[in-house]
């Protein structure tokens, strides 16, 4: 028998390949210009990608009993799967771009040989999608954290980012000590037009994530997108009806098996009847390299079942116990009964527990915070809230006529806010330490802090204050008093204190606008007034 591969599904797998690069390169872009610009307003950014992603839809609507508009566009990523399966993970998804391009370098490396079907393991990811779905019916959500698209953009904001950041500035360091000025010159404006962010707290721990995420590929390739991500196995439950499906000419078919050896995905199109719709994201790997062009997609209209799939009753109901006994543990945590200081979190945020519902985790606000003020907590709002954003003003503080967190949060977890709207929302309150602060402690003359106050009036006001100074004289000297009412929180006292180790003036949670509870003195309802209202 002749052979003869097919050259319409090579060109596919051609445009495909190209469809992706063009899709991770969109999504770099965006991911850069996702920061201040000179503008005040930014132009739709990165967070457009979230939007048509159904799992976070379905999540955040879930978890938080609301309909936020702008994820209705998820409806066209699950129409499109309808009719035409997975092709979203195989032409368009930037995380599982990566992941075949590592599974690629595996593979030229002889680190990654293909393996025999491993058809039990391909239900993982099924149970995860049902873990993430019943958490957040209990207001846990833990999408954001395998998610594709928040996982890709945390890793990238939080880890690559300042990699990028540090090995610029190093170049240019070295450029300098070469002489060569110009170009030395050329990286620094880069990294000025780049604004890119170079500390944050966690990205050790986020960044390992990430790259042993890339490194499971010299295991199985796109290990990832085959037994983890619960995006991809929520477009598999969908792909079941769609139009293109698998066909093989048996009187081209050789038996060579080369289809399924060389699946990406472990679809197995060899033999037809054991094809996997729900895991073939469309790549055209297998028709492209028949040798016999015995191998091709029509268009047929037929739900079929997910094969090969081990998904019994028994693991679906022990996976829904454990999620049901489980997920309230997040919950579990004495930030519910008292209020955490260091819980500042960026200004239009939910209350708390709304907030926690909608926050995907995906690292936008941090990333677009022009001080590098925001970054992913850690222990600041207990488990439920790892790597959700919180303000550390001794890294950066709240720019007062900033509100680019808020237009760039893809949920609706921090609510959208104009500059106007911005500077009158109270994200905490300042406070000083008289031990530690200069004119108290020490008798020395020092008004940073009320210098760089941007409220009008000022927050921060000067009192003369006398001190004894260890020599035993007494000093008058001018020291900063908060004024709580108008203090918004925004940490620049606190981010300027002139105390390097532990600042004279702090910064807590106690007092924002979003919460009833967290209060110095709690407000009593009067009791004339309680009764009118009865």
């Amino acid at each position: 028998m002749k052979r003869e591969k097919s050259k319409k599904y090579f060109w596919l797998q051609r445009l495909r390949i190209f469809s992706q690069i063009f899709f991770f390169v969109l999504f770099i872009f965006l991911l850069l210009k996702t920061h201040y610009a000179g503008e005040d307003y930014l132009k739709p950014t990165v967070e457009r990608y979230f939007h048509f992603d159904p799992l976070l839809a379905l999540t955040t609507i879930i978890g938080s009993r609301l309909l936020y508009a702008a994820l209705l566009l998820s409806l066209i990523t699950v129409l499109l799967t309808l009719f035409f399966g997975r092709f979203v993970c195989g032409w368009v998804c930037p995380l599982g771009s990566l992941h075949q391009f590592f599974s690629f370098l595996f593979k030229k490396a002889r680190l990654l040989k293909p393996q025999k079907d491993d058809r039990q393991s391909l239900g993982l990811k099924y149970l995860i999608l049902v873990l993430v779905l019943l958490a957040s019916l209990l207001t846990v959500n833990l999408a954001g954290y395998l998610d594709p698209l928040s996982f890709v953009y945390r890793s990238f904001a939080v880890f690559v980012s300042p990699l990028i950041k540090f090995a610029m500035f190093e170049v240019a360091g070295l450029a300098y000590h070469l002489g060569l000025k110009s170009t030395g010159q050329a990286i620094n404006q880069a990294l000025e037009n780049l604004a890119l962010n170079s500390t944050f707290q966690n990205a050790l721990f986020i960044g390992l994530f990430f790259l042993g995420a890339l490194l499971l590929n010299s295991l199985k390739e796109r290990f990832w997108c085959r037994y983890l991500c619960p995006t991809g196995a929520l477009l598999g439950l969908f792909s079941r009806f769609n139009l293109l499906k698998l066909k093989i000419d048996p009187e081209k078919c050789i038996n060579c098996h080369l289809c399924s050896i060389q699946c990406e995905t472990n679809a197995r199109p060899y033999p037809a009847d054991e094809w996997r719709s729900s895991e073939c994201v469309y790549c055209n790997t297998c028709a492209a390299i028949c040798p016999t062009a015995a191998i091709s997609f029509p268009l047929r209209w037929k739900a079929e079942k997910i094969r090969g799939v081990d998904l019994n009753r028994r693991k679906v109901l022990l996976t829904s116990l454990t999620t049901l006994l489980v997920a309230p543990i997040f919950k579990i945590t004495s930030h519910r009964q008292r209020s955490y200081p260091a819980l500042i979190r960026p200004p239009g945020a939910l209350p708390e527990e709304q907030f926690l519902a909608k926050c995907v985790k995906c690292g936008e606000c941090m990333k677009v915070c022009p001080t590098n003020g925001l970054q992913p907590a850690l222990t600041e709002a207990g488990p439920e809230g790892v790597w959700t954003p919180v303000l550390v003003p001794r890294i950066g503080y709240c720019e007062y006529y900033c509100s680019l967190c808020s237009q760039v949060c893809p949920t609706g977890a921090i609510r959208e806010l104009t500059i106007e709207e911005k500077t009158q929302v109270k994200i905490g309150t300042a406070w000083v330490n008289k031990n530690r602060c200069l004119p108290y402690a020490l008798g020395k003359s020092c008004i940073v802090c009320e210098e760089h106050c941007p409220v009008s009036p000022k927050a921060i006001q000067l009192v003369r204050v006398e001190t004894l100074t260890p020599e035993g004289k007494l000093v008058s000297n001018l020291a900063p008093f908060i004024v709580q009412e108008s203090c918004i929180g925004c940490g620049i006292c606190e981010n300027k204190c002139p105390v390097v180790d532990e600042p004279a003036i702090r910064v807590s949670s106690i007092g924002e606008h979003r919460s009833r509870k967290n209060r110095l003195i709690l407000e009593v309802q009067d009791e004339n007034e309680g009764e009118s209202n009865h």
